[in-house]
């Protein structure tokens, strides 16, 4: 038994009427938030751990390497 379109409409308009359209619109506006500080934190925590580019990384460790050998 699958959901058909008709059951779809039918939560749908219980839910506007249970929680009414204000309250959805600004949990829907926190939504956004929390996704927007994750991707904020998640792009901070790359920039923090992993070099931009890998060549930079590549002269690093060859710089390092030839530091060591003298």
């Amino acid at each position: 038994m699958s959901i058909g379109i008709w059951q779809i409409v039918i939560i749908v308009i219980l839910v506007v009427l249970l929680f009414g359209r204000g309250k959805i619109s600004s949990l829907m506006g926190d939504v956004a938030k929390g996704i927007k500080s994750f991707k904020k934190g998640m792009a901070s925590d790359v920039d923090d751990n992993e070099p931009k580019n890998i060549s930079d990384n590549n002269q690093n460790n060859n710089n390092q390497d030839s530091n060591n050998k003298e």
